[in-house]
């Protein structure tokens, strides 16, 4: 809806199990402007500068190689894209209440 009629979106995940979950709810949703491809972020399995947006849900702070993730997102950026990332960032201890799995999962 975000893209309009002639936009396009491509989601990218590294397991099979995320691809085909989110293909499953596109296809429940009627969404066909969108498709999927397994890929790394430090690897985008997409040609260069075709994003007018990149959107990073938790996953760069997952990545060994943080520089390698910001160049590959300049890389498909088209001209006066902008990049918006969600990730967390743990500063202090856990309190012991909070070190369940239940806590953990986003």
């Amino acid at each position: 809806k975000q893209v309009g009629s002639n936009g396009r979106v491509i989601g990218i995940d590294m397991t099979p199990e995320m691809l085909a979950k989110a293909r499953g709810i596109a296809k429940k949703d009627g969404v066909t402007n969108v498709s999927f491809r397994l890929g790394e972020i430090e690897h985008l399995p997409v040609g260069d500068c075709v994003a007018d947006c990149v959107i990073s849900n938790c996953v760069i702070n997952l990545s060994p190689d943080k520089p390698q993730v910001y160049r590959e997102m300049n890389r498909v950026l088209a001209p006066g894209g902008r990049v918006s990332i969600s990730d967390a960032l743990r500063m202090a201890d856990l309190p012991e209440e909070l070190k369940t799995a239940q806590s953990y999962a986003c």
